[in-house]
């Protein structure tokens, strides 16, 4: 169902063409730039979604433990994923959500997740971007993959500078202390979405903040992931 909704608004408002490549589809993309993107495969860390041999937890997460307890992400961030995600989140391009969305619901095989939660905006930010492209995508992923949509369950209580444009090392620092949950969710697993994972660190801060309000498992759902330089999966 999730699918041909995203077929219908691709041929409603891109008149029939791949928004990559602008040939001849019914689908948002066509077949060949749908090939094109870069699917995540290969030996995953299941905590963090980096390459690790054999698919075990790497050595990153075993000596600096995050507070999420898995990762699924359906795309690594590079071209053509990072273009689409561009298009989604800042240049307004909404039938761009249900496409991403079914992409990453193919990656969850299992109802593992009580509550999907998208990555909250600051009040600020929701005013300048006028959407939260995490909702936009949580909304068409909690319909395919049969959990509940529950974005009141954690707010950003202040605004803070974007993390893309700070040092990586600068990123935990700026989200901490940077969401809230205004209620008690004793025993809830909880899947965070967000359209791109870097470092993970507002991710962590966000799990931290849900494991404190009683959470007992929180997993990232993710778009896309970047990684360190060298060939990515």
């Amino acid at each position: 169902m999730l699918a041909n909704l995203g077929r219908r608004i691709g041929k409603l408002l891109f008149s029939g063409s791949c928004f990559l490549c602008r040939g001849e589809t019914a689908d948002i993309l066509c077949a060949d730039c749908d090939g094109d993107l870069p699917r995540m495969k290969g030996a995953l860390c299941p905590r963090c979604a980096l390459a690790s041999p054999e698919g075990a937890v790497c050595g990153r997460c075993l000596t600096q433990t995050p507070q999420y307890d898995a990762t699924l992400a359906a795309l690594a961030y590079r071209f053509p994923a990072d273009v689409l995600v561009h298009a989604l989140k800042f240049r307004g391009q909404l039938a761009l959500a249900p496409y991403l969305a079914e992409l990453l619901a193919g990656c969850i095989s299992t109802k593992n997740a009580d509550y999907v939660i998208p990555v909250p905006l600051s009040r600020e930010r929701l005013r300048e971007r006028g959407y939260n492209q995490a909702l936009e995508i949580a909304r068409h992923l909690a319909r395919a993959t049969g959990t509940r949509l529950a974005a009141e369950l954690c707010e950003r209580r202040r605004d803070t500078p974007a993390q893309m444009d700070l040092p990586l090392t600068e990123r935990a620092k700026n989200v901490r202390g940077a969401f809230h949950c205004p209620r008690l969710i004793a025993g809830a697993r909880v899947a965070v979405l967000d359209d791109v994972m870097t470092t993970g660190a507002t991710l962590d801060e966000m799990a931290a903040t849900l494991k404190r309000a009683g959470a007992a498992r929180v997993e990232n759902w993710v778009i896309a992931r970047t990684f360190p330089p060298g060939p990515a999966p």
